[in-house]
């Protein structure tokens, strides 16, 4: 701070004019608050542009997937090799990782210079030199003798399709080596070791040298998710959110993005804000045009943007008495590491010094300006750096719904390193920019070489391993789990002609898709109230409701509930047990509530297949979900109750409505969001329902306006339809339920099965030889000792293997790491299965609202409740991804039902209380008539 003041008292006694002439020079270089905030929008508007499949290919910030999943934990061990490539030196070392409380890292390098004409010269002399070092190495370390994983940094822009794959985009840093652009570096670095031989390694991982800074600082700071180069190039990384991921498939956990920063404002975006003396080191520059945000801001450049501006000075007669000499004339004459050096002395003499070093003949005068050339030079870049950071931290936050978010970037370069006041300028630019971000800087030490071995040790078990699995058992047995957008696209054309079938008045009695009509003729419109009673029935416990809806100010909802449960023995009984039970856990509900003696509108949740001939008419088609009450299907659930309620005679009910949860969770939700036309539950079972044109109905009379139609889509292929693409473990699932042959989408789609079908697989897996050594123990044999909460456990991104290890430990079967890692893997590709699955038969379901509409593109909203999609850490990220790729005309808000399906048989309730006389719709040919 006392160089800074120094220098305002030197600069004020320059003469008014000459500074009123060097602050012209400069004024483009000193950018205003409003400015870089400016430019932080704009870098973040590039990062979704590059993260977009449709607008990526045009894009300047690629936003490159990596491949890495998760930063250190601190369990890594091993012993790995790293290469480190990025300049014309290069670095190999050996990284040993132990276990000692925390791990401990040792590390061994030795550095190789690259000669100037194989730096110019042909890929392959540039790679089998790297071989011929590596090789060195080795040996002089006396580790070739055994086989070493090995991480790569290679520290120029790559696409990669995995972890162990990079092809070149560009070079940079002026590397010319022929033969490698659009060349996958990583084979053209095995093929060179393969050729030299005797080095024995696996190269399992290639990483930019931003995402090892990350790594390397995430190994001592597990809140390190962003990393950062500033020195010869810039460039930045962070863990982005794999739902908004679009380049690669997948919608779980996160992924590390190598931004390719440094290529901000190659398609204009930053034209503004570059200078002439920007533009000259861009024409002079071996990629003209490329690499404008590093050009700014990076040490290859800085000390030639002073040089321009000296020059400049000079020419106008405001430095060195207007002369130029030849040294100033000299490209690369003024390093950045000066422009480091000018701004750190506080002395006139030092400063001096250091100009007369380049044969600069400077007055004191001339090394004031000098100095203030470089203090702006190096603030713009410092500043625009953090408006760079400010857009990427601020996504994180807003990507994890957060108010505040405390993170940590992991720094390395030497312009970062060296430069006394670039790291003060950077952070407080980010501190200002984005507010609402603690954001801590701390420095990579070890380089980026430790980072690619950290990557190596971090997936080292999962890149090896799951390798090996998917040839001898993924490809074999879960390949049929797996499925591309062309067989999902097929699956939502074979649902569609379902719901046609369904829909058709002569197709449907042999429909499986029955496509019940609810008599549900609308969404909730605001003008709903009273005092209503709900019921919700449709597992082992049940709940009761009371919903108030008033009108005051606004339309206000006040509920109370409470859970009664449902013996198994009744269950499994008599229906006229099952509804005595309803009926008593109705009364005790209605004593509690002091309302015995009032006679409350009730709505009542059925969550099973039924047809209505009306709304307060349900006659139950078939028991799901394990419900087995005889003497109830073909029967109306709401004389059965009617029935159950009079027999006990204490207090009296009118049902007036009765409905699936499906159906009460569209009504829950378009409570909240009016535009909401279909209701989805995934859970324990799954089903959907959306509004339809009453045209299309042809087993209701009327063809004006809509009706919300019970899809009952659990039993999609039951006659068949998705043969091709059941497995032998959902036939066995199958074989083994209540009800075999039937409902045959929801076994392999919902919570009461998943966890059924992951243990089933491991068993397979088991005797194969490929899990737990063999050992198959009683507990895994035992069905349900799996449950779907446990996938959701196992599928958690940071402690998801110790969970598998828990719950595999409590199956007795004492698993290893290679284990833990296989059997998440399966729980993903099983619940994975089930998102996409959902997403093909909802994408149906919106192409057909969309051309009911005759809109080109679809606007709507999905209400959704269930414990899968609740409770999955996964999942709902998954099926939402899906669904925008398989309906990419369309723009879906998915809204979680909060409340219940009550709620929604409540507000249908409310309605059919308002407009009785329009709940007559009949089913044509139907005899009964009454309203």
């Amino acid at each position: 701070m006392f160089a800074v003041h120094l220098l305002s008292f030197y600069f004020s006694k320059l003469q008014e004019d000459q500074i009123k002439k060097v602050d012209r020079y400069l004024y483009a270089m000193r950018l205003s608050d409003d400015q870089l905030m400016d430019i932080s929008a704009r870098f973040r508007r590039e990062m979704e542009k590059g993260l977009s499949n449709e607008s990526n290919a045009t894009a300047a910030v690629k936003m490159l997937p990596t491949h890495v999943y998760s930063t250190p934990d601190g369990s890594e061990k091993g012993e790995f090799l790293a290469l480190d490539l990025g300049g014309s030196k290069f670095k190999v070392l050996q990284v040993k990782v132990s276990e000692d409380g925390k791990g401990k890292v040792q590390m061994e390098s030795e550095t190789f210079p690259i000669p100037e004409e194989i730096l110019n010269g042909n890929g392959t002399e540039l790679f089998e030199h790297v071989a011929e070092s590596l090789k060195s190495f080795l040996q002089k370390h006396h580790i070739n003798h055994t086989r070493k994983p090995l991480g790569f940094t290679y520290s120029f822009p790559c696409a990669q399709s995995k972890i162990d794959e990079g092809v070149l985009l560009s070079w940079s840093k002026n590397f010319k080596a022929r033969g490698v652009q659009g060349k996958n570096v990583v084979q053209l670095l095995r093929k060179a070791i393969q050729k030299v031989g005797d080095v024995d390694v696996d190269v399992l991982a290639m990483v930019n040298d931003t995402v090892g800074a990350m790594m390397t600082c995430g190994y001592d700071d597990q809140n390190c998710e962003v990393g950062v180069i500033i020195g010869t190039g810039t460039n930045a990384c962070y863990m982005e959110e794999m739902r908004h991921v679009d380049l690669v498939e997948g919608d779980e956990g996160r992924m590390c993005i190598n931004t390719e920063w440094g290529a901000f404002g190659d398609d204009g975006v930053l034209d503004d804000f570059i200078t002439s003396f920007d533009r000259e080191i861009d024409a002079a520059s071996m990629n003209s045009g490329k690499q404008l945000f590093e050009k700014m801001t990076s040490g290859m450049y800085l000390g030639e943007i002073v040089r321009q501006i000296l020059i400049d000075l000079t020419k106008h007669g405001l430095l060195f008495r207007g002369r130029i000499t030849e040294r100033l004339k000299t490209k690369g004459i003024f390093e950045t590491k000066f422009l480091s050096q000018i701004e750190r002395y506080s002395s006139l003499s030092g400063l001096r010094s250091i100009l007369q070093s380049l044969g600069l003949d400077s007055t004191c005068d001339d090394s004031i300006i000098v100095k203030e050339v470089c203090g702006a030079v190096s603030h713009r870049a410092a500043q625009i750096c953090g408006a760079g950071m400010a857009a990427v931290v601020d996504k994180i936050r807003e990507n994890r719904g957060l108010d505040n978010l405390e993170i940590t970037v992991g720094v390395d370069g030497t312009l970062y390193k060296l430069h006394p006041h670039f790291s003060t300028i950077l952070k407080d630019t980010v501190r200002e920019l984005a507010p609402n971000c603690k954001v801590d800087f701390i420095l990579s030490e070890d380089g980026s070489g430790k980072g690619a071995a950290l990557i190596t040790a971090v997936g080292f078990f999962l890149v090896v391993f799951l390798y090996r699995l998917s040839e001898r058992f993924i490809d074999k047995y879960l390949y049929a789990m797996r499925f591309s957008d062309e067989t999902l696209r097929d699956i939502m054309a074979r649902f569609r002609r379902e719901m046609e079938n369904g829909l058709g008045r002569d197709t449907n009695p042999t429909a499986t898709v029955k496509m019940l009509p609810t008599f549900v003729r609308s969404i909730p419109d605001g003008s709903e109230k009273g005092d209503f009673i709900a019921l919700d029935l449709g597992g082992s416990n049940f709940r009761i409701l009371r919903v108030k809806v008033s009108h005051e100010k606004k339309q206000t909802v006040q509920m109370e509930s409470q859970i009664y449960e449902t013996p198994e023995d009744i269950i499994h009984g008599s229906g006229s047990r099952l509804f005595d039970h309803v009926a008593e856990c109705l009364g005790d509900f209605m004593e509690k509530q002091k309302i015995k003696d009032k006679k409350l509108s009730m709505g009542f949740t059925f969550s099973f297949p039924c047809a209505h001939t009306k709304l307060d008419e349900a006659v139950l088609l078939t028991w799901t979900k394990r419900f087995k009450a005889s003497g109830v299907e073909g029967m109306d659930v709401v004389k059965l109750l009617n029935k159950a309620i009079k027999k006990r005679g204490d207090y009296d009910a009118d049902i007036m409505a009765v409905v699936n949860d499906t159906v009460g969770t569209m009504m829950t939700c378009g409570f909240d969001d009016q535009r909401c036309e279909v209701g989805i539950i995934i859970g324990t079972g799954t089903n959907a329902c959306y509004m339809e044109e009453l045209r299309h109905l042809d087993l209701v009379e009327g063809d004006e306006g809509r009706m919300c139609i019970n899809t009952e889509w659990g039993a999609f292929g039951d006659d068949g339809t998705l043969e091709d693409i059941r497995t032998e473990f959902d036939r066995e699932i199958d074989r083994g339920s209540l009800n075999p042959g039937k409902q045959l989408f929801e076994k392999m789609v919902s919570g009461m099965y998943m966890g059924e079908l992951v243990r089933l697989i491991l068993v397979k897996m088991a005797k194969e030889g490929l899990l737990f050594e063999g050992r198959i123990t009683p507990e895994l044999l035992t069905k349900g000792k799996i449950e779907t909460k446990h996938v959701s456990a196992i599928e958690k991104s940071k402690e998801g293997l110790t969970k598998a290890k828990e719950i595999l430990t409590r199956l007795g079967v004492e698993p290893s790491e290679d284990d833990c890692i296989a059997v998440q893997h399966v729980c993903a590709i099983v619940s994975f299965r089930s998102a996409n699955l959902i997403a093909a038969t909802l994408g149906a379901i919106l192409t057909r609202l969309k051309d009911n509409k005759n809109t080109p593109r679809l606007r709507t909203t999905v209400g959704i409740d269930g414990s899968l999609y609740k409770m999955h850490p996964q999942y709902a990220r998954r099926l939402h991804k899906t669904v925008r790729r398989l309906v990419p005309e369309s723009d879906v808000r998915f809204l979680l039902s909060e409340s219940g399906s009550g709620k929604g048989a409540a507000m249908v309730t409310a309605w059919a209380s308002r407009t009785p006389e329009q709940n007559g719709y009949i089913l044509k040919g139907s005899s009964n008539h009454t309203g």
